[in-house]
């Protein structure tokens, strides 16, 4: 059957809130994948890899948004430094290493080097180091400048000219309109220079010796408010990953990293922090986005789930109407053959689901009960949302009535889960929730499912006439993400026994395993593009669905190939995930593509990398329950790992999974009874 897509109207997709769609298609936007980017948002620093700010493209430091100085260009004895090494050292600094060769070298050794640490909270210390054995004396300068754009403006290409600047106490400063910037340095230049942007300094070292510049870039805002509250993630070092493959720590590591470091707070309750989407793309609120890596980090803490639910809480539409509970967001692209799909509507169906395993995992009951109002609002709207077959539509752009395959899974979740929440709450409609998931399986099943000679396949979406849409793409996966039920057992999925192990062949053949993660389209169906974000390139999140979800269902083997897939990519990426890859092969020697403009740090693909390895330890908790067991992957695909400064019920909890798949509880709160 050949599926024709149907006309693209209104808004179509958008990179996010940060940037506006009306600057150009995504693809216009400026190339990343290179760039070493410093976050700790509101704080942002985007550099090349040589560490010389020259104003190009998205370079510069950024605070709330606004790039406040894209030109820090240093000279040393009239040269510029030759660039050896430039890397992110965390997610929130940078080190850029070059030497100079001054013409007192007597040979093709330089005697200075010039290191540059430099911070995403608008700090950079510059250390010139000499191995000479004689003093030297060198001047110092560097050219500073900035057009105080904000960063739409400046992913669109329309930044506009430098400012001038005005010498100010021991540095420079820009000024437009209500925005202004100040650089100041320590030890003060002995010249300022306005004109051109210049400091200048009379360097003097000792044999052997060093001297540092510190600059301070700030505005009038304040990088961290005052009051900024502890993070609701543990540190690197109090999350801690070992095992067979030393890889595995390294994960965990960055991972943890670069998620707190995306951690912004809610305006409207400062004490709430919850996740950005991703840099440099989008640093705002994305419900759907935050949602689902509060979900994946509930391992870690339920901290950060309780501040993400009461945050989106406050954003739920109100008042009489259909729209009443839904929470807002932007269409996001779904590829060549699909409309865009509200972010919004993914993020009123996670809402239930989220709260109701915060609560498996120790959510207190408080927090629980502050916060079930506001799920049985999403249910509300939902209930009102289901046409006559208990599916749920897309209405945006272009959607022309689709039913889209993956949109059902999260309803089943959001019924499921939902509705056991309310029961065990003591809430009225729990019995009508269960039902409609009941309802929705037997019918999806029946519908969804196209028969062929290869065994069959769920078609990724029906038209308004009923048309199968019979695309195999990483989507798919979701129909194996369940949730957990009371006692800490997986919720029964979309699919029949028959139908989830065929799904799982297809997502472990070749044409989905890339061998670096699960494809977002199939290579063999038409329209694949490796570097199509919604139609062949790696996704870390949906990657780490379907490991998380094949491993459930028992499906090893094919789970094993895919994480086994993704932590090579990790490794490659100094393994610090990006939101996406190319979907090229994997072959011998080879290594995975960067896509030129994923988000790194990116919300979902940080806490994917934390979902991955907490798979393997198949942890099910029922905190209201006293209870906890393990079911881990009795394949041991990554030989025996431990996981320290994991959380269940508010009390530390360490496992053990041996070289034989068996589990183990090493440290877990006294009164919790643990099971197999």
């Amino acid at each position: 059957m050949v599926f024709t897509a149907p006309p693209r109207t209104g808004t179509g997709s958008t990179p996010g809130p940060v940037l506006p769609r009306a600057s150009g298609p995504l693809g216009e936007l400026p190339a990343v994948h290179a760039a070493v980017i410093c976050v700790a948002l509101p704080g942002l620093a985007v550099s090349p890899e040589h560490g010389q700010l020259t104003g190009q493209g998205l370079e510069g430091f950024y605070q709330h948004g606004r790039r406040l100085l894209s030109r820090c260009q240093l000279r040393v004895a009239g040269r510029d430094p030759i660039a050896v090494q430039g890397r992110a050292i965390s997610a929130d600094r940078a080190r850029f290493l070059a030497v100079v060769r001054t013409t007192a070298d007597g040979g093709p050794d330089p005697e200075i080097t010039v290191e540059r640490l430099r911070h995403a909270d608008g700090t950079e210390r510059i250390t010139l180091s000499s191995s000479a054995a004689r003093p030297l004396r060198l001047p110092v300068e560097i050219a500073l400048g900035t057009d105080l754009a904000e960063l739409g403006a400046v992913a669109a290409g329309r930044a506009g000219p430098e400012l001038p600047a005005s010498v100010h106490d021991s540095g420079m400063r820009w000024t437009s309109g209500r925005a202004h910037a100040a650089v100041t340095a320590q030890p003060p230049p002995t010249d300022a220079l306005a004109s051109a942007g210049v400091l200048r300094w009379a360097v003097e070292l000792p044999p052997g010796g060093s001297c540092t510049i510190r600059l301070s870039i700030r505005t009038g805002r304040p990088v961290r408010p005052p009051g900024h509250v502890a993070s609701p993630l543990p540190s690197p070092q109090e999350a801690r990953a070992e095992g067979d493959d030393p890889r595995v720590a390294a994960l965990l590591h960055h991972s943890i990293d670069d998620l707190r470091a995306l951690l912004i707070r809610d305006p409207a309750r400062p004490a709430d922090l919850y996740a950005a989407a991703g840099v440099p793309w989008r640093c705002g609120a994305a419900p759907a986005e935050a949602l689902w890596a509060a979900r994946m980090v509930l391992p870690l803490s339920t901290r950060l789930a309780a501040a993400t639910l009461r945050t989106l809480a406050r954003t739920q539409l109100g008042g009489p109407g259909a729209e009443l509970g839904r929470i807002p967001g932007p269409f996001r692209d779904a590829g060549p053959y699909l409309p865009p799909g509200c972010t919004g509507v993914e993020a009123t169906l996670a809402f239930p689901v989220v709260l109701a395993e915060a609560r498996r995992w120790g959510l207190p009951e408080p927090e629980v009960t502050e916060l079930l109002p506001a799920a049985e609002r999403c249910l509300h709207w939902l209930a009102a949302a289901l046409d006559d077959h208990g599916y749920l539509a897309e209405t945006g752009p272009g959607a022309a009535g689709f039913v889209r395959a993956e949109t059902q899974a999260h309803v089943h979740r959001a019924a499921l889960l939902g509705g056991e929440l309310l029961r065990e709450c003591g809430r009225p409609g729990a019995d009508a929730w269960l039902a409609r998931a009941g309802a929705l399986r037997d019918r999806f099943r029946a519908e969804f499912w196209l028969d062929d000679l290869g065994g069959g396949r769920p078609a990724a979406a029906r038209t308004a006439d009923g048309r199968p849409v019979p695309l195999l793409g990483a989507g798919a996966a979701h129909l194996l993400d369940t949730g957990l039920l009371g006692g800490g057992r997986p919720a029964p999925g979309l699919l029949d026994k028959v139908q989830t192990e065929q799904l799982a062949r297809l997502l472990g053949g070749p044409a989905m395993d890339s061998g670096w993660g699960l494809r977002g389209l199939a290579a063999k169906e038409p329209g694949y593009n490796p570097f199509g974000h919604r139609a062949g390139a790696v996704r870390v999140h949906e990657s780490a669905v379907a490991v998380a979800g094949l491993a459930a269902a028992g499906y090893e083997k094919e789970a094993a190939a895919l994480l086994r897939g993704v932590l090579a990519a990790s490794e490659a990426f100094g393994h610090r995930l990006p939101e996406m890859y190319a979907g090229e092969q994997r072959t011998a020697g080879s290594v995975p593509v960067p896509h030129p403009a994923a988000c790194r740090p990116a919300a979902v693909a940080a806490a994917a990398g934390i979902q991955l390895l907490t798979t393997l330890a198949g942890i099910r908790p029922d905190a209201p329950a006293g209870s906890v067991a393990l079911d881990p992957m009795r394949s041991a695909p990554l030989g025996a790992v431990r996981l320290a400064g994991l959380s269940v019920a508010g009390e530390q909890f360490t496992v053990r999974i041996s070289r034989l798949g068996v589990g183990m509880v090493e440290q877990a709160a006294a009164w919790l009874q643990l099971g197999g």
